[in-house]
C-alpha cells in the first residue's frame, strides 16, 4: 500500500494540474477518498441529498464551495469532507491534485485533491447533504465495460467529452465522472493495471 502511495504521489507530483483562472465562476474543491482493504483499493463516492442546492441525488466526492476563511482549496475539501462526512482532516493523506473542471449545470470550478484515508472508518453522515457512502473497488472502475462514453458537450466554452461509470447500482456521471477518469488514466498508468480509456 506504502509503495502505490508513494507512486501516486510522485505521479501526481510529476505533473502539472490545470487550472481554471475565471473569476466570473465560483471555486470549489473535492476530495477523491482511496482506501485499502482485503486487497483492493477503493474509491469513496457520496451521494447527494434531495435538498441541496445543486446536483439533486447525484454520485459525488465531498466537497464545496471554496470561503475565504479557508485559504486554500485543499483545505475548503478537507472543511467540507468534514461537514458532510464527518472526515477528520487529521486522518486525510493528500496525494496531489488533478486538473480543473467546470460543473455544466452549476458553473462552479472544481479543483479535485486525491487522498488516502483510512479503513475501515467511521464516518458520520451530515443528512442535509449526504445521503449515502458507496465505495466502488478501483479495478472494477478500470474494466472498460463498466465505463460509456457519451457525447460531447460544451461547458465553459469548450468541448468536452463527458463519461458514465456503472458499478453495482451505482452510476457516477457529470463532473464526478470526468475527474474519475482523469484519475483512472493516472491510476493505470502507475500500476500497469486495466484500462482506463474504453478504447482498443
Amino acid at each position: 500500500m506504502e509503495d502505490l502511495k508513494q507512486k501516486l504521489k510522485q505521479a501526481l507530483s510529476g505533473r502539472t494540474a490545470q487550472r481554471i483562472l475565471n473569476p466570473s465562476l465560483p471555486k470549489s474543491a473535492v476530495l477523491m477518498p482511496i482506501s485499502y482493504k482485503q486487497g483492493q483499493y477503493y474509491i469513496l463516492f457520496t451521494k447527494r441529498t434531495q435538498s441541496v442546492k445543486y446536483h439533486k441525488g447525484e454520485m459525488s466526492f465531498p466537497g464545496g464551495v471554496y470561503e475565504e476563511g479557508d485559504g486554500t482549496l485543499v483545505n475548503t475539501a478537507l472543511r467540507e469532507s468534514y461537514e458532510e462526512i464527518g472526515l477528520a482532516p487529521a486522518d486525510v493523506e493528500i496525494l496531489g491534485q488533478l486538473d480543473d473542471i467546470v460543473t455544466r449545470v452549476s458553473s462552479f470550478i472544481v479543483s479535485p485533491f486525491v487522498a488516502f484515508i483510512p479503513s475501515p472508518y467511521q464516518f458520520k453522515l451530515n443528512p442535509k447533504e449526504a445521503e449515502a457512502l458507496a465505495e466502488v473497488p478501483i479495478m472494477a472502475l478500470l474494466d472498460k465495460a463498466r465505463m460509456r462514453e457519451e457525447p460531447a458537450v460544451i461547458i465553459n466554452g469548450k468541448t468536452v467529452i463527458t463519461y458514465v461509470y456503472y458499478y453495482g447500482d451505482t452510476v457516477i456521471t457529470g463532473a464526478t465522472a470526468r475527474i474519475l477518469r482523469q484519475f483512472l488514466d493516472i491510476f493505470a498508468q502507475v500500476t500497469g493495471k486495466g484500462e482506463a480509456t474504453g478504447k482498443d
